[in-house]
């Protein structure tokens, strides 16, 4: 009986704890890591929850770490305290496509993180040069197939969706690309307005205001559906490729062992603040779907992208070091 009671007491001082620590969270900064340069998207939303969280009465720090396609920040991320002071805002590569690109990845996804909630998605967009002599899928084919070895194609780094969905492209259309990893989407872009590069899949959500302005020109996206953003740009299943869907996706993450009612708090409010009509609005006129899902939900999601991207990378045969 004695034994009994003092469980008990024992698990009532436990919740005490807990709760106390969800009503004290969080008495200092929030540190937000993004593992790519500033200005792209996972930079973009990370700065759009910074906005949020504060507005819920948190301060908070953006840290840009680019580097390895997300590697270098979330190596980081896995040797933080699992206090809920540490988060880490990273895309599809970061959080899938590297557990199986890379032979020794420093981190482990799902050993060494908490998922909080997976934020937006979006899908990518083929695009080129304005100048650029394609102005179709069947073009840029019979472009390289014509020139080969002439067409460089630029990502946001080794392992990114945009660099499989090069790989994958490739695959179906039997032609050759050098690649030219950059240290986030911003800078892909970058050259791809100057001209330094032929083509990119990009992240739909942060291009489209240069494809409206003309500064780079759209031959098709990746998803299964036109982008009512670009209406006139069909889809790579319209223009011949089979089962070319992709989509690409940024979330959110914490050390594992981080106090699930600090998780739980902090996808509460981040839901809160990107559940409100302007943030969705905004990010919905630029081509991303707000997701804020449940961590329970965006730790399942992480297990099955891990797993589907695993087959591409396999079958391309891209690999890192």
């Amino acid at each position: 009986m004695k034994k009994a009671i003092r469980t008990i007491l024992l698990s009532m001082l436990s919740c005490a704890g807990a709760l106390s620590m969800a009503q004290s969270y969080p008495q200092k900064p929030v540190k937000i890591l993004v593992p790519f340069v500033a200005g792209g998207t996972s930079d973009i939303v990370a700065r759009a929850i910074s906005q949020k969280l504060n507005d819920a009465g948190y301060v908070t720090l953006v840290e840009n770490r680019p580097g390895a396609n997300g590697s270098i920040a979330a190596e980081a991320l896995s040797k933080s305290p699992a206090d809920g002071y540490t988060l880490l805002v990273g895309s599809i590569g970061t959080f899938a496509i590297n557990m199986g690109l890379y032979k020794n990845p420093k981190y482990d996804v799902m050993r060494d993180f908490e998922a909080v909630t997976v934020a937006v998605r979006t899908p990518n967009v083929l695009i080129t040069p304005p100048n650029f002599p394609a102005n179709s899928v069947k073009e840029l084919v019979d472009y390289a197939k014509k020139n080969p070895g002439r067409v460089s194609y630029g990502s946001s780094g080794s392992g990114s969706s945009d660099h499989l969905s090069a790989e994958m492209f490739k695959l179906q259309t039997q032609t050759f690309g050098v690649h030219i990893p950059y240290r986030g989407g911003a800078a892909a872009q970058t050259d791809i307005m100057a001209g330094n590069i032929e083509a990119s899949f990009q992240n739909f959500g942060t291009v489209v205001p240069y494809i409206k302005a003309g500064k780079m020109k759209a031959l098709a996206v990746t998803s299964k559906e036109r982008m009512p953003q670009l209406p006139n740009v069909p889809t790579m299943l319209e223009s011949g490729l089979k089962d070319f869907d992709v989509t690409s996706w940024q979330a959110v993450a914490v050390p594992k062992g981080t106090p699930k009612d600090i998780v739980a708090k902090l996808q509460a409010d981040i839901a809160k603040g990107f559940r409100a009509a302007e943030m969705t609005q905004r990010f919905n006129n630029l081509g991303f779907e707000v997701v804020v899902n449940t961590p329970a939900e965006a730790s399942a999601f992480f297990k099955a992208e891990i797993d589907r991207w695993a087959e591409v990378v396999k079958a391309s045969g891209a690999t890192v070091d």
